[in-house]
């Protein structure tokens, strides 16, 4: 499974939205289809958005017209429109800043007349090749703080559809797994778009990994009589201080895990770490059309004329967090001292 690829002149992206039914794969082949694909959550997941955008720009220079000047001015153009597809997603606005500065570099050493197209695609690769050994590496280094046996916890999906491959939270549980931990992982429904019980537990179940589905609001039953050994979950953007945004309900799994003493750990490359916000509080929260909520599957759910508020994500305050686990080693309290060190 390639979550996000390049093939033929088009970049390809497993469409997400048919997931478990049907595994169907959409060829992109504008910057506009990535961008789209994007918003409307063909691709989804901070990384697996970050490698879909840095393709997007590459596809979208390759029809740059001559001279610096307008191709300047083109990629301006492709970033402003990757920027407005999802405000949350740091990664995503790293890959831009990332793949603007190979085309600086591109055109301050005359290698323009090389192809700056084909050297931004060629770093969308690496980006994407980065993103894979990240995921490898977290998954090695944050196998250990899991149980030799036992549940595991896990929200929305942070699993190799969520990433270039292998993935954070899942990444974590498949290496635990892969040195001979006998888990089973209990996979929240992640309401409104279910991706815990459409891609986490489809994406398990094709590994041979035991996944059960729970509700979204039985999470603490579960915790309250010590059925859960850990949560694990993803990011989509990781304060200075360690506050923590992802999937909308990610704050309640964690004030329930402190509640009843059971670890919450957060799994993220440090790609997802903006040292440049200091806490929760700043980090942008997308919020979504209303029928993602009163719709499921297209069909309306809720009485007509009745609207519904969708934010798309919440903060994780840094207290509840016990462990951040990166491709650089696993961060504890305090986390902006810990996060200072990395040297971002």
């Amino acid at each position: 499974m390639e979550t996000v690829s390049w093939k033929d002149g088009a970049v390809v992206l497993i469409d997400q939205r048919k997931l478990p039914a049907e595994e169907v794969y959409l060829s992109c082949k504008s910057s506009a289809d990535v961008a789209l694909a994007i918003r409307n959550m063909t691709v989804r997941g901070a990384p697996a958005i970050g490698v879909a955008a840095a393709y997007g720009l590459a596809l979208g220079m390759r029809e740059a017209a001559a001279g610096e000047a307008s191709i300047r001015a083109r990629f301006d153009e492709l970033a402003r429109l990757f920027r407005e597809t999802r405000p949350t997603a740091v990664n995503l606005f790293w890959a831009i800043e990332r793949m603007r500065k190979r085309l600086d570099s591109v055109l301050e050493s005359g290698e323009r007349a090389v192809d700056p197209a084909g050297r931004l695609l060629a770093e969308a690769e690496a980006i994407k090749a980065e993103d894979l050994a990240a995921c490898l590496a977290i998954g090695e280094s944050g196998a250990s703080l899991l149980p030799d046996e036992g549940v595991v916890l896990t929200h929305c999906n942070a699993g190799g559809l969520a990433t270039a491959g292998y993935g954070t939270a899942l990444g974590v549980i498949r290496s635990a797994v892969a040195r001979g931990k006998r888990l089973h992982v209990y996979a929240d429904e992640t309401r409104p778009f279910f991706q815990g019980a459409r891609l986490t537990a489809w994406e398990l179940a094709k590994d041979g990994i035991p996944v059960t589905i729970i509700t979204d609001n039985s999470a603490g039953h579960f915790l309250s009589r010590g059925e859960i050994g850990c949560v694990v979950v993803g990011a989509d953007r990781i304060a200075a201080n360690g506050d923590t945004a992802n999937k909308i309900g990610t704050y309640s799994l964690a004030v329930l895990a402190k509640e009843n003493g059971v670890p919450f750990f957060v799994a993220a490359p440090t790609t997802t770490i903006d040292p440049t916000i200091a806490n929760g509080r700043a980090i942008p929260i997308e919020e979504r059309s209303s029928d993602e909520v009163t719709s499921i599957a297209g069909v309306r759910m809720a009485p007509d004329g009745v609207s519904a508020r969708h934010p798309a994500f919440d903060v994780t305050p840094a207290r509840f967090i016990t462990s951040i686990v990166t491709e650089r080693g696993v961060l504890r309290s305090p986390y902006d001292e810990a996060i200072l060190r990395l040297a971002l």
